[in-house]
């Protein structure tokens, strides 16, 4: 007989009593699978959190999951003792919203505690490490097939990059040929704790020169500039010597071509200096710039070709 194919996702259920194939992804999700011995009948969870009040979202949350997986489990045979367990999941996987949390962790202690306290036999256990998974769960054999998910290497340089900023300030150059400006930039930054402006430059030589010998992991900058413009520079830096680049300039209006060339050439984000308000205090400077230069920290910039963007 063909099995049926399920997949369920975070916060879902599947019990059947008919053959079937139970799938699911996971990263710090936790998966519990029961297996009943004498009967042939298989259930799977996925949640996303250890515990949690919010009725609406009950099934994300390990301990109503996993106690309503083996209520629904027990209405088809009352004996607990034909019941065995199996978890999967609970990788900590960098760059989930949650990983600073242990939430990998915390949903296995959960998965265990709510099977030990339910006395159920647990066969098998394959959760942490740091890669999520596929799985398949025969429910008429209690058989589970494993497939790690291979990271791509976007995002085995996201990880280190992560890794890179983890503890430490985000390290940024403001390039501007107005003094002024540039302090007005630097007194906004400053009020965020976790970035640090580790210099000026006021035109795009002396950028250079800042960049070779600082490394800064962000750059702000301006675009019309004495010696060689922002964009002429930005095209430069994305040939020679790739980061992440934020354009503020006041020639940098939405819908303009200015700001349309600047992202083509690759700037990972582009500000009017008139949305920044910089004349009227540090608040809108500090709110809207610092949480640009969060995101353009952990962004991947690409080595460009002259010829793919040389005539932009």
């Amino acid at each position: 007989m063909e099995k049926k194919r399920v997949f369920i996702l975070p916060g879902e259920i599947a019990v059947s009593r008919k053959p079937a194939i139970i799938a699911t992804l996971l990263g710090s999700c936790v998966a519990v699978c029961l297996y009943n011995e004498r009967s042939g009948i298989g259930g799977m969870n996925h949640f996303m959190l250890p515990e949690g009040g919010n009725d609406k979202l009950a099934g994300k949350y390990g301990d109503i999951s996993t106690n309503k997986l083996i209520d629904t489990m027990l209405k088809l045979d009352p004996k607990l003792f034909n019941l065995q367990a199996k978890i999967f999941g609970g990788a900590s996987v960098v760059g989930h919203l949650s990983s600073g949390m242990d939430i990998g962790k915390r949903n296995i202690t959960m998965a265990l505690k709510i099977l030990n306290e339910r006395k159920i036999k647990i066969v098998q256990r394959k959760t942490g490490g740091n890669v999520g998974m596929k799985i398949f769960f025969d429910n008429t054999t209690g058989e589970v097939e494993k497939k790690d998910i291979q990271k791509s290497d976007l995002t085995l340089k996201l990880e280190e990059k992560k890794k890179n900023l983890a503890g430490r300030k985000i390290r940024t150059l403001i390039v501007d040929d107005s003094p002024t400006v540039r302090g007005i930039l630097r007194k906004a930054l400053s009020l965020d704790p976790e970035i640090e402006v580790i210099d000026e430059a006021e035109d795009a030589y002396e950028a250079r020169s800042k960049i070779l010998e600082l490394n800064p992991d962000v750059v702000t900058l301006d675009i019309i500039m004495p010696k060689l413009d922002g964009v002429s520079f930005l095209k430069k830096l994305m040939i020679y010597h790739p980061l992440p680049v934020i354009i503020v300039s006041s020639v940098a209006q939405k819908g303009s071509k200015m700001r349309l060339r600047a992202h083509d050439i690759g700037a990972v984000d582009i500000l009017d200096k008139e949305d920044l308000k910089l004349y009227q205090g540090l608040e809108t400077v500090r709110k809207v710039l610092s949480a640009k230069i969060k995101m353009a920290a952990t962004s991947i910039v690409k080595k460009r070709k002259v010829e793919d963007i040389g005539h932009i």
